[in-house]
């Protein structure tokens, strides 16, 4: 708990970094739908920690001009937390300097199925399901996909996160711990990201032509 608390600190830090190089748009994995099964002690830990998160941050990312969406599902989630979620969602909706979307009972495969149910809901026929549509019915519907997903801590795989709108973004991983990350880890990770040829399956040099 000691590190998911150091955790949600540096995201105080890591947003003013975003800000200064000029982000518009940032995502965090805050809660997976899998971490469900963490033992009980911690998943009540961690909804503890996004109340205090949620009191302690929102005014402050409000008058900062942050506009805060949810990516995920709200079931399960205790009422009186839901409620927070939707005020702090209703309070910076219209804020446009950044857009933090926190990915709190979030699951890749999840978000798809729930806009498979939707899309059928709506009565579409099959020939107007694309990939434009599909999109549509995301969590992220009106964004763009992602540029860049970092992962810290050395892992090599996307855990269940973006799946659908990460098929052609970049990919940086560093040891670094998602605590120790900060305003030179993620600098160092945008000079990266500038120094590649993005391809999206087209031949070198084809992509930006």
């Amino acid at each position: 708990m000691a590190g998911h608390r150091e955790g949600t600190e540096n995201l105080r830090r890591v947003l003013r970094a975003a800000v200064a190089f000029g982000i518009e748009i940032l995502t965090i994995y805050a809660f997976s739908t899998e971490n469900w099964g963490r033992p009980e002690e911690e998943v009540q830990g961690l909804l503890s920690i996004l109340r205090h998160v949620i009191d302690r941050e929102v005014p402050e990312l409000h008058e900062q001009g942050v506009r805060l969406r949810h990516l995920g599902r709200l079931e399960r989630i205790p009422p009186k937390l839901e409620q927070k979620i939707r005020d702090a969602l209703e309070l910076t909706k219209n804020n446009d300097r950044l857009t933090l979307n926190v990915a709190f009972n979030y699951g890749g495969r999840a978000e798809i199925v729930d806009a498979l149910r939707d899309i059928i809901a709506r009565g579409l026929s099959p020939e107007d399901v694309d990939s434009a549509e599909v999109s549509r019915h995301l969590y992220t519907a009106g964004q763009p996909d992602p540029d860049l997903i970092i992962r810290t801590s050395g892992e090599m795989r996307l855990s269940n996160f973006l799946i659908w709108q990460a098929a052609y973004a970049e990919f940086y991983t560093t040891p670094t711990l998602w605590p120790d990350f900060d305003k030179d880890e993620l600098y160092a990770a945008l000079k990266d990201f500038t120094e590649r040829e993005r391809r999206y399956g087209l031949v070198p040099g084809k992509a930006t032509e």
